[in-house]
């Protein structure tokens, strides 16, 4: 049996926001397995899928280039502190990177970092963000980018809180007009305040529909009272946990954050735009960056504190 240690217990703590002792006792039902001890509090009904490690905030900012309204890309720059990400000269280096993306063509990250820098085509991008380092004192990164380049219709794009969020959203429209990108914009806000994961249930694979099924049913039987229905209730409660869970995962499916009736979904707003335009008009897909998203702040004490709760 692996031995239970206060990083660990940190760590699947803040993946699920489950408390301590009930981490310590998955990790040790687990024999230590971080992804089985995920799924276990799960199961007991004690951490969601949505974890708590995907809303913890590194600092940072994401900035967005435009190309008309065909074309976007998005950015993120991670930096140590807040106050280097509000720095001018952090932020220009950002956007100068977000303007290289928007303009050239890379594969991943480690190609990007290797071309001529748009701000100095005498040194490579990777060369550029080391002196940015020395210059500015701490440790960046370039973490993640997206370009989206529009085919049969324009892209939209918004940023909130100052670039701690950056969407993109792209439509296939054979109307373009000062309506049309009102109503795209009023999307990528929904996008960048819920965080659906998918446009549609087109999209979800079957494989993940039955991961979740699955999950959903070992909550039901865990459950004293829910557990002892019938099998015909069970199949019930569980196709409307899923369809509840998909209306909030799916950004069509969900309730339009300014439908004044409060029951609107994103998916009838854009068909009554559609009507009201006389056009073809749909969401194909969105971007969404959040800065630091998945990573974790630097809290030197909170293991100590872990430790200290749990007499370890």
């Amino acid at each position: 049996m692996a031995d239970v240690t206060a990083s660990m217990v940190k760590e699947l703590r803040e993946m699920t926001g489950a408390g301590m002792m009930d981490c310590k006792k998955a990790l040790a039902e687990t024999n230590g397995n971080m992804e089985e001890a995920v799924e276990f509090l799960r199961k007991k009904g004690q951490a969601k899928a949505d974890t708590k490690a995907n809303r913890i905030a590194a600092e940072g900012i994401c900035k967005i280039a435009v190309s008309g309204e065909k074309a976007a890309a998005v950015v993120e720059v991670n930096s140590e502190t807040d106050f280097v990400a509000k720095n001018e000269q952090f932020q220009n280096f950002v956007g100068q990177i977000a303007e290289q993306v928007m303009t050239g063509s890379y594969a991943d990250v480690d190609a990007l970092l290797e071309a001529q820098f748009v701000g100095d085509t005498s040194k490579t991008v990777k060369e550029a963000l080391v002196e940015k380092i020395a210059t500015i004192g701490e440790k960046l990164s370039i973490r993640r980018f997206a370009k989206v380049e529009a085919e049969n219709g324009c892209v939209v794009t918004y940023t909130h809180g100052g670039g701690r969020i950056g969407v993109i959203v792209e439509a296939n429209t054979d109307v373009v007009n000062d309506a049309i990108k009102e109503a795209m914009s009023n999307v990528a806000m929904q996008v960048a305040a819920l965080y659906p994961k998918y446009v549609s249930k087109d999209e979800i694979g079957a494989d993940y529909i039955e991961h979740e099924k699955e999950i959903i049913k070992a909550q039901i039987m865990n459950d004293p009272k829910e557990s002892q229905k019938p099998e015909r209730v069970i199949e019930g409660m569980i196709a409307g946990r899923i369809n509840k869970e998909l209306k909030e995962i799916c950004l069509v499916d969900q309730v339009y954050v300014k439908a004044e009736d409060g029951k609107q979904t994103v998916g009838q707003y854009v068909a009554q735009v559609a009507k009201e335009n006389n056009a073809n008009f749909s969401i194909k897909r969105f971007v969404r960056f959040e800065t630091g998203e998945g990573l974790e702040k630097k809290n030197e004490d909170f293991a100590a504190e872990v430790a200290k709760q749990m007499g370890m």
